[in-house]
């Protein structure tokens, strides 16, 4: 999905891995482009309750926000159980989005 979809590099997955910074940065500008809006939003994580690593746990997020072009991201670590992450995260970033379109950082 990330690749076909969104337009994200594999070479980029592999490097850095899917969660990552430039990951997710990619993924907030491949919604942003794909959809034709002014706003795209990426998060990709280790919602677990496997998957974890000692390098990125499960509760490792990053989440990215392209608001018109500028691109702001975050890294993040939740706790919990799956669905805490995940809803955490989705709200963590419509609150990215709120601040980036009021200029806060």
């Amino acid at each position: 999905m990330k690749t076909s979809k969104l337009g994200v590099p594999a070479p980029l997955i592999r490097e850095h891995g899917a969660v990552s910074e430039q990951v997710a940065r990619a993924m907030a500008t491949g919604v942003r482009l794909a959809l034709g809006t002014e706003v795209g939003i990426g998060i990709t994580g280790i919602a677990g309750p496997t998957g974890g690593t000692p390098d990125k746990p499960v509760g490792t997020v990053w989440i990215a926000t392209d608001v018109s072009g500028e691109v702001r991201a975050s890294g993040r670590r939740y706790l919990g159980d799956r669905e805490d992450v995940r809803r955490r995260s989705a709200q963590a970033a419509l609150d990215q989005v709120r601040r980036s379109a009021k200029g806060v950082r």
